[in-house]
């Protein structure tokens, strides 16, 4: 079993920054990616970005890719999500997950944690 807490989330305006953190702990040796992914109310949850244990590979979602940035993992079992250039659609619940396996399905991911509220607006 893998615990996962998420923590940063909170309200800013369009075009700020925010640094979301996923703390990984339990039995980390059965997980070797962490990705990210949101849902904001009525839709599917949605990816966001991955990135594997060891930070060689990482992978984002078209929407983000170029004002997110996924790192950390590792030695500190801790993974960042820096978002810049925020913007209204980025609103949403962001949860960390994490699997044996590099995939960018929520289906595919068992281990999630309890989400954390990024609010964009002015």
């Amino acid at each position: 079993q893998v615990q996962l807490v998420e923590s940063g989330g909170g309200l800013v305006q369009p075009g700020g920054s925010l640094r979301l953190s996923c703390a990984a702990s339990g039995d980390i040796s059965s997980i070797n990616t962490v990705g990210w992914f949101r849902q904001s109310p009525g839709k599917e949850r949605e990816f966001v970005a991955l990135i594997n244990w060891s930070g060689s590979i990482t992978f984002y979602a078209d929407s983000v890719k170029g004002r997110f940035t996924i790192s950390g993992y590792n030695a500190k079992s801790t993974v960042y999500l820096q978002m810049n250039d925020l913007k209204p659609e980025d609103t949403a619940v962001y949860y960390c997950a994490a699997r044996y396996g590099s995939s960018s399905v929520a289906h595919e991911y068992r281990n999630w944690g309890q989400g954390t509220q990024v609010t964009v607006s002015s």
